[in-house]
């Protein structure tokens, strides 16, 4: 789908041109009327079929990353995802090495050192050129490794690795992969079991076009029997029937209990929120209405602009020329404090932070918008950038 008037029409009006949806996606007209039907229910008492709604939700999330929903279990955020990766791995008592790279989520840095302060033998890669070719995984990877970890599309700058060549390098050596993939999912095309990647996560805030508080992780089905069950929550279990209350059948324990055989068997922990589920019931079957392969093909003209453009203007951009994917970032010193000014005053969006700047690009997104933006931005191009 073209980013047009149509396109534009799934969202309310935006309060100025809106070019950070990496940071939080807008919800759509019918993803907020979804919620808002689930919220009519909820405040009359009435019966919301949340089984179904979470069954649908599950099943098109799995078409979207090409996945089964067997695979699937709901969590928080992404970050509890990683978390419930690790853990699983026995990580750090299993002792071994972690390889990741610092183009992934700079919010998994502090779990990383955590890990390597408690004896796990944790390497970094460092981007050449704003990305992380492959031979450095493979150069990295060794026979002691347990777990590599990587952004499939970088928060920082956009890249996106080679996930199928990496997993491949890794599973040589017997290393299990994560992935996260936040920046990926519902952006641009993602074949989980095309790569082989093991396990994979993400929030729905940002390209799924939810909300903060439900994401999903995915575990490779043949991986499931090879993990450790470090937490206990009653959304896992398939069977429950207590002996204790009154007319209960007798027992010799407080309960009958057995797990799902499943994602969910394995990760899942207590409720989790109804109104992000009603969301993405509407806006999952949206993307795979439009067609990511569209959405991702829409930008390229507007990427392409940017990358013309900025540098132009005197802006060193941080990523590759060849990215697909919806995130551009410049490096700038100073950045937020000498850019926000005339950003705040046109009503220009974008994601600033203290020494960079990072456009993403919707699909409700047009060429209108860029360049917008780019004569908003002052002209540094006489300017030392040393």
């Amino acid at each position: 789908m073209p980013a047009t008037a149509s396109a534009a029409a799934l969202f309310a009006p935006m309060d100025g041109t809106y070019l950070d949806s990496g940071t939080m996606h807008p919800i759509p007209l019918g993803a907020k009327a979804s919620v808002e039907r689930y919220l009519d229910s909820h405040a009359r008492g009435a019966r919301w079929p949340s089984g179904e709604v979470e069954r649908r939700v599950k099943s098109s999330f799995a078409r979207l990353v090409n996945a089964a929903p067997e695979e699937l279990a709901f969590v928080q955020s992404t970050t509890a995802g990683e978390q419930l990766v690790v853990d699983a791995l026995d990580i750090p008592s299993s002792g071994g090495r972690i390889v990741t790279d610092t183009l992934h989520f700079f919010g998994s840095f502090w779990m990383y050192e955590q890990l390597a302060e408690r004896g796990m033998d944790v390497v970094w890669l460092h981007p050449q050129d704003g990305r992380i070719d492959p031979a450095a995984y493979e150069r990295a990877i060794d026979g002691n490794t347990r777990l590599v970890s990587l952004s499939l599309v970088s928060t920082y700058n956009g890249f996106e690795h080679d996930l199928a060549r990496i997993c491949e390098i890794a599973h040589a050596h017997g290393a299990f992969v994560y992935a996260d993939i936040i920046h990926a999912a519902g952006t641009v095309p993602v074949d989980l079991h095309a790569t082989g990647v093991d396990f994979a996560a993400c929030a729905s805030y940002k390209w799924l076009m939810g909300d903060f508080g439900l994401g999903f992780l995915y575990a490779r089905a043949d991986r499931l029997e090879q993990l450790r069950r470090t937490r206990f929550g009653y959304y896992q279990l398939a069977r429950f029937r207590s002996h204790v209350y009154p007319f209960d059948p007798p027992g010799s324990s407080v309960a009958d209990m057995a797990p799902r055989n499943d994602a969910e068997g394995l990760f899942a922990m207590g409720t989790r929120s109804h109104s992000v589920m009603a969301q993405l019931d509407w806006s999952l079957a949206a993307l795979l209405d439009i067609g990511v392969d569209r959405i991702a093909a829409s930008r390229q003209p507007l990427l392409a602009r940017l990358h013309e453009a900025l540098p132009a203007k005197g802006y060193r951009v941080a990523t590759p020329r060849d990215s697909r994917t919806p995130l551009l970032t410049c490096v700038l010193e100073g950045a937020h404090e000498r850019l926000s000014p005339a950003l705040d005053r046109a009503g220009v969006r974008i994601t600033l932070s203290r020494n960079r700047f990072r456009v993403c690009l919707s699909f409700f997104n047009t060429a209108d918008d860029v360049e917008r933006l780019i004569d908003v931005l002052p002209d540094l191009s006489h300017e030392d950038m040393r």
